[in-house]
């Protein structure tokens, strides 16, 4: 853990001694604002850890506005910068290339061309230096625009409303007389310090509108204690579907105590699926804790959950992350519910989610079991999202 951590530190400065170099030594002469901005670049590089330490540990909440944002501001000066490279360093081969020795006429017939480098004709050392500023401050004030702007879209589009996506799932063991069944799902709601009061309120009436069947809540939903957040969670209480509303854990749900949040939303009305499955008319709906539960002696059970059933029954597992896909494949589920990606948050941050979930957003077939992921409905970290706005999906179940 000591090294990890220490890993992380090390990987913060880097990003931050880079930014310092690309957006105050280069673009600035050496003086007083260069100095100013290496100070800049300390204190933000602190504020990075400060902020998720301070936030997890609830000791410096206060943190979370401009912590967050400069960490979204970071992501994305960091890309833009990065994606500067290849043309900066071609312009500067350019001028290296236009400096060099000049090909002279031949003389007259047959004469061989010369090359000479004369002494006059180098190139002037201060006309290079105002060149390299030039281009040094063109590409911060570039990426420094482009990542304000990208951050400012995202923070609209995450502090926003959900979306509402459909999605239509053909399923062969489906009665007929279930055609058309209609499930309501959330994840990642992610009740913290940046979610204010009417989170919960409108993603409800968000559900409420859709008249679901059923509404599954596939983990993520807090992040923090029922002390802190409980008050939070109240509208939760006005679910309103046929068949009920049901929750299984998501891994935050262990950061910020399992056991009373599973408590609180039993109370609300919410029925956790702890490695079991329910029968609903001619449906199983079952339902794992995530995988993140291991460590805390509570992690998913897929023979509890799925074993001993009636195959020819059509069973929905909601597992929080689309990777339980792997372990739930033996036991013949024919759609799986997940969460977890956020769908990626903030592009391409779903290139990195890609590496550890086989399906980042929407629709995937994970080693034979179809798996349906949402792009969550609130945000973790950064009050950003970029190219996966949050969402409410509506699952409806077909006939064949």
């Amino acid at each position: 853990m000591l090294v990890f951590v220490g890993l992380i530190f090390v990987v913060i400065g880097l990003i931050h001694f880079y930014l310092w170099k690309r957006l105050a030594r280069d673009p600035l002469r050496p003086g007083r604002a260069r100095r100013v901005g290496a100070i800049l670049a300390v204190v933000l590089a602190l504020l990075v850890p400060a902020t998720l330490i301070g936030t997890r540990t609830g000791h410096a909440e206060w943190l979370a506005w401009p912590g967050y944002l400069w960490l979204a501001l970071m992501f994305y000066l960091l890309v833009t910068l990065a994606m500067l490279e290849i043309p900066r360093a071609a312009i500067r081969l350019w001028w290296r290339s236009s400096a060099k020795t000049k090909v002279l006429e031949p003389a007259g017939a047959g004469a061989p061309a010369r090359t000479e480098t004369p002494a006059a004709e180098e190139p002037d050392e201060k006309a290079g230096i105002e060149r390299r500023l030039l281009l040094a401050r063109g590409a911060a004030i570039f990426a420094g625009l482009t990542a304000a702007g990208i951050t400012g879209y995202g923070v609209r589009t995450a502090l926003g409303p959900p979306q509402l996506d459909r999605w239509s799932m053909p399923m062969a063991k489906l009665p007929r007389t279930m055609d058309g069944l209609r499930l309501a799902v959330v994840s990642d709601i992610h009740l913290g310090p940046l979610t204010g009061t009417r989170h919960v309120g409108r993603i409800v009436d968000l559900i409420n509108s859709v008249q679901a069947d059923i509404v599954c809540v596939v983990g993520d939903l807090v992040d923090g204690t029922v002390a802190e957040l409980g008050r939070f969670a109240t509208p939760l209480a006005d679910i309103e579907s046929r068949h009920g509303a049901y929750f299984v854990t998501g891994n935050h749900e262990y950061y910020s105590g399992y056991e009373p949040w599973i408590e609180e939303v039993t109370r609300l009305g919410l029925r956790p699926l702890r490695n079991e499955r329910v029968e609903i008319d001619g449906l199983d709906l079952a339902g794992v804790n995530d995988l993140g539960g291991a460590p805390f002696d509570d992690g998913p059970d897929f023979a509890k959950a799925l074993g001993d059933r009636d195959a020819s029954r059509p069973v929905v597992l909601m597992a929080h992350q689309p990777a339980a896909a792997r372990d739930a494949a033996p036991f013949g589920v024919d759609l799986q519910l997940s969460g977890h990606t956020h769908g990626g948050q903030m592009a391409p941050f779903n290139l990195l989610v890609k590496l550890d979930q086989p399906v980042v957003s929407g629709y995937g077939n994970v080693d034979g079991v179809p798996v349906y992921v949402t792009n969550g409905a609130g945000f973790w970290g950064p009050p950003v999202r970029v190219g996966a706005p949050p969402q409410v999906t509506v699952v409806e179940l077909r006939a064949m």
